[in-house]
């Protein structure tokens, strides 16, 4: 039995036009709510294919770098189909990741704090559930990383900002960095990090939550120091 055909005219393979069809709802933002794709299965009810013809195009768009597949967790947007893809800048030293952080906190606080003014009901329900996943996952034993970084994220989306999100979406691979690097494997588990953290990040969601720009702003650069201080009582870098 064959592949019912896309509702969508052209020539090519049908994994070609779901591609297609893919790039158009993840330019016009109808695709990935909250930076995450649907599921193949969802994906496949959506656009009448089969999940061979799903996974097809979801391999293509990852070798563009415009998605990631994470284990357990499905596929999350990267960048807008484009955009250039912005090569991280080489950390070689401690001064390196002085300038680094000193970037990171003028821009994570301009997007918080137009999160602050800007965010709608639904980026509010994101954050928390943002939130919530990090917080599962640093409970649970594990680094957090990823769920760390997606928090972040959600915050500059929540500016409705496109630079900020630009912004932060190619710092995603030094944070992730940095955050490996920060410290010893134990510090990740030990109660009083855990609590201090999640309290700077509950402190970013409750100034954006009643609309606070300047505290939201203030909540962040705290947060980002703190995290900069952590890492530099971690990292061997020279």
């Amino acid at each position: 039995m064959s592949e019912p055909l896309l509702p969508l005219h052209g020539t090519g393979s049908l994994s070609d036009r779901l591609y297609a069809r893919m790039v158009e709802g993840l330019l016009s933002g109808d695709l990935a709510a909250g930076g995450k794709l649907p599921t193949e299965a969802e994906l496949a009810s959506r656009y009448a294919v089969s999940r061979p013809t799903v996974r097809e195009a979801l391999a293509r768009l990852r070798s563009d770098g415009v998605i990631e597949s994470r284990r357990g967790s499905g596929s999350h947007v990267l960048r807008r189909p484009g955009t250039p893809q912005t090569a991280a800048t080489p950390i070689r030293s401690l001064a390196d990741i002085e300038r680094y952080y000193a970037f990171r906190c003028c821009v994570e606080a301009g997007a918080a704090a137009g999160a602050a003014e800007f965010h709608s009901a639904e980026d509010l329900k994101s954050l928390g559930t943002s939130l919530e996943t990090l917080s599962a996952a640093m409970q649970a034993g594990h680094t957090g990383i990823d769920e760390d970084v997606q928090f972040h994220l959600a915050i500059a989306q929540a500016s409705h900002n496109p630079f900020f999100v630009t912004s932060v979406e190619t710092s995603v691979a030094p944070i992730r960095q940095f955050m490996e690097l920060a410290r010893p494997a134990e510090d990740h588990h030990r109660p009083d990090i855990l609590r201090q953290v999640q309290a700077e990040h509950q402190a970013i969601l409750d100034a954006i939550a009643r609309r606070d720009p300047q505290a939201a702003a203030e909540a962040t650069r705290l947060h980002v120091l703190n995290a900069r201080r952590r890492i530099f009582e971690g990292t061997q870098l020279g």
